[in-house]
């Protein structure tokens, strides 16, 4: 008499991941599972699978904790509790980005850091020129730098040359930081233009939404269609934020 499988065999694999290894617990429908440590590399949990349980349908979940975090639990007790909830059917699953989503994403947030350290070299720029009782003239006091502006900074006379060379110094870099920040947001836009070219175009037709905001939904949060309603992205923004399903925050939302 020839037997078959009636059900399809499924493996429910958590995973709890640090820098230099990982603790993967693996379980089935018929057992409770075996927690063991493998090297940081999705290649090593695959030649793992495939060698001891080919032809499992299987689903992986893991849990990323920082600092304090991660010494409320132990690695092992992690992965086997998100091994459990995968097997109970309590965990759900979220759009993990492709490739070219996440390389469009980390030059957005290229752009973001950039604009932090635009913020900041001009803010020591000003810091030096209150410093030392230098008053900005009313014309250029305001966000705007324009080339007048700078060329008047340049211009500007300090009694021992030390003074001037920090101030020269700081413009050097100013001068970079615009340059990448310009460069970086052509770059960005250029690409979304040629890749994402109607659901670009459909952002930019949204009043207050410009070129960049449009970059940073599309790279962000990609195809918006997935969300049924502006509360469901609303909700799934905040559970990346770290809330709970608990939370009233949530709950407002879903």
């Amino acid at each position: 008499m020839k037997t078959e499988l009636s059900a399809e065999l499924k493996l429910y694999i958590g995973i709890d991941i640090h820098k230099r290894s990982w603790k993967v617990h693996c379980a089935t429908d018929l057992f409770s599972g075996k927690t063991f440590s493998i090297k940081p590399y999705p290649e090593e949990l695959h030649k793992y699978v495939t060698k001891h349980f080919p032809g499992y349908e299987v689903t992986t979940a893991y849990i990323h904790r920082k600092g304090k975090e991660r010494f409320t639990k132990t690695d092992k007790i992690d992965a086997q509790l998100i091994s459990r909830e995968l097997k109970d059917g309590r965990l759900k699953s979220i759009p993990i980005p492709d490739k070219e989503r996440e390389e469009l994403r980390s030059l957005f947030r290229r752009r973001n850091d950039l604009v932090k350290d635009y913020r900041r070299i001009k803010s020591l720029i000003k810091m030096q020129l209150l410093y030392y009782g230098i008053h900005i003239p009313e014309e250029h006091d305001n966000d705007h730098w324009s080339h007048k502006f700078r060329e008047w900074i340049d211009e500007l006379k300090f009694e021992y040359s030390t003074g001037k060379e920090s101030l020269e110094s700081k413009m050097r870099s100013f001068r970079f930081i615009d340059k990448e920040l310009r460069e970086v947001s052509n770059q960005l836009r250029a690409y979304c233009r040629k890749h994402y070219k109607k659901d670009y175009y459909l952002l930019r037709s949204i009043p207050g939404i410009g070129g960049i905001v449009a970059c940073g939904i599309l790279s962000e949060l990609g195809d918006l269609r997935r969300f049924n309603s502006l509360k469901h992205l609303l909700a799934m923004w905040a559970l990346h934020q770290g809330y709970t399903k608990a939370d009233p925050v949530i709950k407002l939302w879903a």
